[in-house]
């Protein structure tokens, strides 16, 4: 028994049509697969995913009567598109192998198929209704979109509307993903950058080094004394990397400097102490890191940028 393409095949020397079984998210795939063929008019692929379709087993009947009368009006109306027997199985020998990604594209494009309209759907839900799960989830949607008009939607809200940082990262993160290149002039905070949108880190990893370094200064402090602070203190810092990403602060951070990183380490472990504890103990953080008077002010200018984005409130 091996697996191929999304399908189980029990035994290559018996006749594949008597051995095809589909996994549930592989039939999923195919019938939207189907829908965008017959959409954009390509009658004879749509013809050969039908016949291979129905060579597989355990399907409901439903199912199978439905392909078979399509099959035979596709072929009764368009006879011309009709393929040779020998590439029956042409599907399967492509072996299409499914992630979550083309999964998610496929039934993104499939209900643009139902719906022509379903883009302005997805741009008027994000841009309109209250910030929410929802919204996050058109905007990820629309990374699989095709057309010039998302994109200029999308970075006219940008430069224009009011926003939660976080919601204008996670824009920026759409336009990376739907392929736009070229930099994007918007104000976060009180600033005005420019921001290259390939350059938008599309995941935590993304992010250059000194990122993850900065956090990793905090667990040298917690992580096996204090394992909950720690684990707070990665959270808030991603998240308060992303709020400021392009900024004047996420530049002095990719200097690299110990003094720079001691001071956002001592920051954000301040920070995430008080939330947890009530206590402030400032001096005590201010010594673990070697935080002397002569840069205290630093110190207290990263504090406060982390408390004023935590009672900006977090939402990702």
């Amino acid at each position: 028994m091996y697996k191929r393409g999304g399908v189980h095949i029990n035994d290559t020397n018996s006749p594949a049509k008597d051995n095809i079984v589909l996994f549930p998210k592989t039939l999923d795939y195919y019938q939207i697969q189907l829908t965008v063929m017959l959409e954009s008019e390509r009658y004879g692929e749509a013809m050969e995913l039908l016949r291979f379709l129905l060579q597989c087993q355990g399907q409901e009947e439903q199912h199978v009567d439905e392909w078979q009368a399509l099959l035979e009006w596709l072929e009764t109306a368009f006879p011309h598109y009709i393929e040779g027997e020998d590439n029956e199985l042409s599907h399967l020998e492509k072996e299409i192998d499914l992630d979550e990604d083309e999964l998610t594209r496929l039934k993104v494009q499939g209900k643009l198929a139902e719906d022509a309209d379903y883009a302005n759907k997805l741009l008027y839900k994000v841009m309109h209704d209250p910030l929410s799960e929802q919204t996050m989830l058109a905007l990820e949607q629309l990374s699989y979109l095709n057309g010039d008009d998302i994109d200029r939607s999308l970075t006219e809200w940008l430069q224009t509307r009011e926003m939660h940082s976080l919601l204008q990262y996670r824009v920026l993160q759409t336009l990376h993903k739907r392929g736009m290149q070229g930099c994007v002039i918007l104000v976060r905070g009180q600033e005005q950058v420019e921001i290259e949108i390939e350059n938008v880190p599309l995941k935590d990893s993304d992010f250059p080094l000194v990122v993850q370094d900065i956090v990793d200064r905090v667990a040298q402090h917690t992580e096996v004394q204090e394992p909950t602070l720690y684990y707070f203190a990665q959270e808030l810092w991603i998240q308060f990397i992303k709020a400021v990403y392009g900024t004047n602060i996420y530049q002095s951070l990719l200097i690299e400097e110990d003094l720079v990183m001691d001071i956002w380490a001592a920051a954000l472990h301040q920070t995430v102490s008080e939330s947890l504890t009530g206590s402030r103990n400032e001096e005590v953080t201010r010594a673990i890191y070697g935080i002397t008077e002569h840069i205290r002010f630093q110190f207290e200018q990263a504090y406060r940028s982390l408390k004023q984005f935590i009672s900006e409130g977090i939402s990702d």
